[in-house]
């Protein structure tokens, strides 16, 4: 599964991880987010992230 990264803090969305304190479950990928879902750290949305190559 790919990782993303968000443009604005660096912050990896690992799908292997997921984000629990978010509700988030290991294993989601990051397409399967819901669309409110924003980055943990600085809350940026999910158009701010970029597949980590």
């Amino acid at each position: 599964m790919d990782k993303y990264e968000c443009t604005l803090c660096g912050y990896i969305y690992d799908p292997e991880a997921g984000d629990p304190d978010n509700g988030v479950a290991p294993g989601t990928k990051f397409e399967d987010l819901p669309d409110d879902w924003v980055c943990p750290i600085c809350g940026a949305e999910k158009g701010d992230f970029k597949k980590v190559e």
